[in-house]
């Protein structure tokens, strides 16, 4: 008898605000360090807890980055987090973390392992406040990364720039009582033009050409 495969989930995208939110690791490999690296990056307070810590991970604890408790896992250590990854070498604490963090709301996430996961991390990178995300639910995280490395070399360090320019314009207006809807953003972004302005080092010359078009569209003309 055939036995029927597991329909993988359909991840719902989102981005979440850890700033200030303590977020639990535990594991003190590679992999914990990463995880450790990326949510600083985000702000967040890190408890990392793991009786064999990489030696970079103590070096964040003495620099007080992290807040580091050198013992094996306890279930209390759950207490209070935002979110837990659990990347340990051994499975069987993995899915004690799991299960845990299940019995008290928490969203978990175990590195290599999206089947006890509620929620899994893609393949990303980011130009200034500009994030793209690559995920394939978990069935090949070698070709979310082909795909994000291939990405890379078509989004320069310019879309940083045009999201910076886009965020000071619409500040601008808002302060005047100036909105403009979604589709209209959508009609006055030549991408093109203005991403060939901004590789030419011509920063202004792009904001007065997207305020033109922005004139002439609020104008009907």
């Amino acid at each position: 008898m055939k036995v029927k495969e597991a329909k993988s989930p359909t991840y719902y995208p989102i981005f979440l605000n850890i700033q200030g939110k303590n977020c639990v690791v535990i594991g003190g490999g590679n992999v914990a360090l990463r995880k450790v690296k990326g949510l600083l990056e985000c702000g967040a307070k890190v408890t990392l807890i793991s009786p064999k810590p990489h030696p970079e991970i103590v070096k964040l604890s003495k620099r007080r980055a992290i807040h580091l408790i050198q013992r094996d896992y306890e279930k209390e250590d759950l207490e209070d987090a935002a979110i837990v990854f659990a990347c340990t070498d051994v499975k069987k604490v993995n899915r004690k973390v799991a299960e845990d963090a299940k019995g008290v709301r928490v969203l978990v996430n175990i590195a290599d392992d999206p089947r006890p996961s509620d929620f899994i991390i893609p393949s990303f990178f980011r130009r200034g406040n500009l994030t793209i995300a690559i995920s394939t639910a978990g069935v090949s995280p070698a070709l979310a990364r082909k795909i994000r490395t291939n990405l890379e070399k078509s989004f320069g360090k310019e879309y940083a720039s045009l999201l910076s320019i886009v965020g000071e314009i619409r500040s601008a207006m808002k302060k005047k009582g100036i909105i403009l809807g979604a589709e209209a953003w959508q009609k006055v972004l030549d991408l093109e033009s203005l991403i060939q302005l901004l590789q030419a080092g011509q920063r202004e010359k792009a904001k007065t050409y997207l305020m033109g078009k922005l004139n002439v569209h609020r104008l009907g003309k």
